[in-house]
C-alpha cells in the first residue's frame, strides 16, 4: 500500500478534477458536460475510496500463495508469462534506446503534435450527431392556395409509399399542416413515421439513414407537390427538425418584394454548394388570395359600423367562436359560421347582411367588393425583422458545421447590406456553442487543473511535465479513431477528449511515480527510469486493456441515443491504445529528460549560491 497509495490518489484527484472547468461553461454544452463531470467524479471518488479501504482488506483475505499449476493451464502460463517477459525486455530496451537517443524521441513527440493538429482540422466539426430516435416526419407542400382535398390525394400516395419502406411499422398522415412553419394552410401536409424496433431492423436497407434516403428518393415520383422527410431535432422541444434552420432577415423594412427577391437568389446559390443536399423555405410570398374592399365611405353613408362589416365577414365566411358549454360531462365549444355552400366563392358575400343605426339590414355587397390579390400566406418576424425561414440538410460526408459556414459564406457573397441572417432551434444553439468557449480553452483548462494537481502531489513544478507530455499521443489516436469510423468532432467526442486527459496521464503517473521513488532511493536516474517503466508494464496493459473492453459496447452501440454512444467509445478507445501502445515508450524518455534538465538547474543554483 506504501507503493500505490500515492499513485491511486493521484489518479483518482486527476480524473475527478479534469473536467472542474467545464462547470463553468455556460447554455446546452456546459449542462451536457456537467452531467459528464458529476458522473465521473463521484465514481473516482467511490473506486479511491475502494482501492485505499476495502480492496486490501479483501485481498489479505483472499488471496493465498498457490503452487505452480499443471495441465494445459500451467503449460498457458508459462507461455504467456514467457511471451510477456520477452516483450517487457523488448519494450524496456526499446525506452533504453530512445533514452540514449533523446532527439529521436523529441523529433517523435513533434510529429504526434503536428499529426494531431492536421487531424483536428480535417475532422469536420458538429454540435450534436443526427440520432435514429425511431421516427421521422415527412413534409409534403402543394403548389400555393391548392384544396385540401388535392392535399388528402397526395398524403395518401405518400402514405402508401412509407408503408412500402422497409423498416417503417406506423404513419400517421395529417392534412392542413405545415409542420416546419407551424401554420395552418389547406396545401400543407405532415405525416409522423413510426419505424420498428431497433432490434428489428437488421438489414442495411433498415438503417435509419438508409429509410430516409430511400424514402426521399420514392418521393420524386410523387406528381404536383413536394415531398421531403427530415429527422427530429437531436434534443427534443428545441426546434421543430434537425438539419439548418436558416433565418434571412430584412432589416431595412421595405416592401415584401424585396426579401421575396433576396431569398429566391439565395436559395439558388446555396442550392449549388456542395456542402448541401437539400434547401428549402417555408416563406410563400405569391399565395393567390381574395382581399375584401371595404368602401369606408359608402360604410358611414349606410350608417353602418365598421367594427360589424369586419365582424359579419369574419364570422360567415371564417368562423366565430362564441363560448364553451358542457354536456354529458364534457366541455364542448360553439362556433358560427356559414354553410358551406353558401361560401364557396367570394361573390357569395351579397347573401350576408349587417344592421345600421336605423335597424335596417344593409349587404354586405353594397359595402366591400372582392378582388383577386397574391400574398404571403403569413409573415415571419424575428427580432421584430420581417424575416424568412430556410431549412437545409448537409450533403454526405460532410457535418451540420460545415454546412453552416456554406450557407454564410453564400450569405456574404450574394446578399445586400441591407439584410442579416440568423439561425433557430439546434442551429441556434450550435451557433452559440460555437461562439462561446471553444473546446481548445476546456482542453487547456483541464490540462491545466491536472498540472496543477500534479504539482501538489509532487511538491514540484516540473515533474507534471513529464506526466502531461504524453497526451498529445492519445489525442492523436482519438483523432484517428473518429477518422477511421467516419464521425464528427462534435460535443461527445470532445468530452471524450477531455476524459482522455486524466486517462493517459493514469499510465504516466503509475511509471513516473515509481521511477521517482527508485530515484529518491539512490538508483540512477536512467535505471530509475527504466525500473519503472519495466515494473509497470503490466499494472498498465492490464488497466487499459480492463478500460477498453469495457467501452467496446459503447462502440458497438446501437438504438436510441447509438450514435452518440459510438462517438465516445471511438474517441476514447483510439486514444487509450495510442496511450498504452506508443506514449509509454515516450514517457520514461520525458521523464529523465525533465528530471536531467531540473536537476542541473538545482546543481547550478547550489553553486552559484552564497558561501557559508
Amino acid at each position: 500500500m506504501d507503493e500505490v497509495s500515492g499513485p491511486v490518489i493521484a489518479i483518482a484527484l486527476i480524473l475527478a478534477a479534469v473536467f472542474v472547468p467545464t462547470a463553468f461553461i455556460p447554455g446546452i454544452t456546459g449542462r451536457m458536460y456537467q452531467q459528464f463531470a458529476v458522473t465521473i467524479a463521484v465514481s473516482v471518488v467511490i473506486s479511491a475510496f475502494n482501492a485505499l479501504t476495502l480492496s486490501p482488506a479483501l485481498s489479505a483475505m483472499l488471496l493465498r500463495p498457490k503452487s505452480q499449476s499443471g495441465g494445459p493451464l500451467g503449460k498457458f502460463y508459462k507461455l504467456f508469462n514467457r511471451g510477456f517477459g520477452a516483450a517487457t525486455k523488448g519494450y524496456t530496451g526499446a525506452c533504453h534506446f530512445l533514452i540514449r537517443k533523446s532527439l529521436v524521441a523529441i523529433i517523435i513527440l513533434g510529429l504526434f503534435v503536428a499529426g494531431t493538429a492536421f487531424l483536428g482540422k480535417s475532422i469536420p466539426g458538429s454540435f450534436l450527431p443526427e440520432e435514429d430516435q425511431g421516427y421521422f416526419f415527412v413534409q409534403a407542400v402543394l403548389p400555393d392556395a391548392a384544396s385540401l382535398e388535392r392535399t388528402e390525394q397526395v398524403m395518401k400516395q405518400v402514405e402508401g409509399i412509407l408503408r412500402q419502406t422497409p423498416g417503417v411499422d406506423h404513419v400517421t398522415g395529417v392534412s392542413g399542416v405545415n409542420f416546419l412553419s407551424g401554420v395552418n394552410t389547406t396545401y400543407s401536409g405532415i405525416c409522423f413515421v413510426t419505424l420498428k424496433k431497433w432490434d428489428d431492423r437488421k438489414t442495411p436497407e433498415e438503417k435509419y439513414q438508409a429509410i430516409l434516403k430511400h424514402a426521399n428518393g420514392a418521393f420524386t415520383r410523387v406528381a404536383g407537390a413536394r415531398v421531403f422527410a427530415f429527422s427530429p431535432p437531436a434534443i427534443p422541444g428545441i426546434g421543430t427538425s434537425g438539419g439548418v434552420t436558416f433565418v434571412l432577415q430584412d432589416r431595412s423594412g421595405q416592401e415584401l418584394e424585396f426579401l421575396a427577391g433576396n431569398v429566391g437568389k439565395f436559395i439558388a446559390a446555396c442550392q449549388k454548394r456542395p456542402e448541401l443536399a437539400s434547401v428549402s423555405t417555408t416563406f410563400s410570398p405569391g399565395v393567390p388570395q381574395v382581399f375584401m374592399d371595404v368602401d369606408r365611405d359608402k360604410v358611414l353613408k349606410q350608417g353602418v359600423e365598421l367594427s360589424s362589416v369586419y365582424q359579419t365577414l369574419q364570422t360567415f365566411m371564417g368562423g366565430y367562436f362564441v363560448n364553451y358549454f358542457n354536456r354529458f360531462g364534457r366541455q364542448w365549444q360553439v362556433f358560427v359560421q356559414a354553410e358551406g355552400e353558401y361560401r364557396t366563392n367570394a361573390e357569395q358575400v351579397g347573401q350576408f347582411f349587417v344592421r345600421n343605426k336605423s335597424g335596417g339590414m344593409v349587404p354586405l355587397s353594397a359595402v366591400a367588393q372582392p378582388r383577386a390579390i397574391t400574398g404571403p400566406e403569413f409573415t415571419m418576424r424575428y427580432n421584430l425583422y420581417r424575416s424568412a425561414q430556410i431549412n437545409a440538410s448537409a450533403a454526405p460526408g460532410f457535418s451540420s458545421g460545415q454546412a453552416m459556414e456554406a450557407m454564410e459564406e453564400v450569405f456574404a457573397q450574394t446578399m445586400p447590406q441591407e439584410m442579416g441572417f440568423s439561425y433557430l432551434g439546434m442551429s441556434f444553439q450550435e451557433k452559440k456553442a460555437s461562439e462561446g468557449i471553444s473546446p481548445i480553452y476546456i482542453f487547456g483548462l483541464s490540462l491545466l487543473f491536472v498540472f496543477l494537481i500534479l504539482a501538489a502531489q509532487y511538491e514540484s513544478w516540473s515533474l507534471p511535465f513529464s506526466v502531461l507530455l504524453g497526451t498529445p499521443v492519445a489525442v492523436f489516436g482519438a483523432f484517428a479513431a473518429l477518422m477511421v469510423g467516419k464521425y464528427e468532432n462534435n460535443i461527445y467526442a470532445q468530452i471524450g477528449l477531455v476524459m482522455l486527459i486524466g486517462l493517459s496521464a493514469k499510465n504516466a503517473i503509475l511509471i513516473v511515480e515509481f521511477a521517482r521513488m527508485k530515484y529518491h532511493e539512490g538508483m540512477p536516474l536512467k535505471e530509475a527510469a527504466l525500473e519503472g517503466a519495466r515494473l509497470r508494464l503490466r499494472p498498465i496493459l492490464m488497466t487499459s486493456f480492463a478500460f477498453i473492453l469495457g467501452c467496446v459496447p459503447l462502440a458497438k452501440a446501437a438504438g436510441a441515443g447509438g450514435l452518440s454512444r459510438q462517438v465516445m467509445g471511438f474517441t476514447v478507445i483510439g486514444g487509450m491504445l495510442a496511450a498504452s501502445f506508443i506514449a509509454i515508450f515516450l514517457i520514461p524518455v520525458l521523464y529523465y529528460l525533465v528530471e536531467r534538465m531540473t536537476g542541473k538547474r538545482a546543481e547550478a543554483a547550489a553553486d552559484s549560491g552564497p558561501p557559508p
